[in-house]
């Protein structure tokens, strides 16, 4: 029998909404008038990101740092400009944790960096009205998933207990660090298999 589930601790891409890297990449190579490999190496090649997501940079330190590696000034509504062509909600996903929200608390933890948390209402309008201000980014605790450190201070922002939360990613390293942090977890593949599995729990 599974511990009880008062918090429901969801990722959010490739979860709640779907993310499509490839239209990210090409709006931002429009923008700064380069090739789609140059930005995709500047994101990810060079470390960008994961620093970002890690919190260890800005955001405006972010947005300098790309803009000098794309030999481009991008501005902060350029990058959600780009950033917005990538997200689509998922519609199905969505709506489980709405019927749960009625049972138990509901909360994400998604590995990026502030200008994502910040401006969710633009980028994911029906995520914004459903979650509120508990959407939170790996920034905010100093580290990505899987770290321990990044599920552990979440929860405790939440004033939850780690043993009563249960924690929905579709990548099995983030789904087993939070095995270890102490938090119960769940691999999503689809909507229909979380419903099954909410029902199981009792929060459906």
């Amino acid at each position: 029998m599974s511990e009880p589930v008062t918090l429901l601790l969801f990722d959010l891409e490739g979860v709640l909404s779907h993310y499509d890297r490839a239209a990210r990449v090409q709006r931002l190579a429009a923008i700064a008038g380069c090739t789609e490999q140059t930005v995709h190496d500047a994101i990810w090649g060079s470390g960008l990101e994961a620093r970002a997501d890690g919190g260890e940079i800005s955001d405006d330190e972010y947005l300098r740092e790309l803009g000098a590696l794309l030999n481009y000034p991008v501005s902060r509504a350029e990058w959600l400009d780009a950033r917005l062509a990538s997200i689509t909600p998922n519609d199905p996903a969505l709506a489980l944790a709405s019927r749960a929200a009625h049972r138990c608390r509901i909360a994400i933890l998604t590995n990026n960096c502030h200008l994502l948390t910040d401006h969710i209402g633009y980028l994911n309008p029906p995520v914004a009205r459903l979650f509120g201000p508990h959407v939170y980014s790996s920034a905010a605790f100093g580290a990505a998933k899987p770290a321990r450190q990044t599920y552990l201070r979440c929860v405790e922002r939440l004033g939850a207990a780690a043993v009563d939360t249960l924690f929905i990613d579709d990548t099995q390293a983030n789904v087993d660090g939070a095995l270890a942090a102490g938090l119960q977890g769940y691999r999503f593949v689809d909507a229909a298999a979380l419903s099954a599995e909410l029902a199981r729990r009792g929060v459906l």
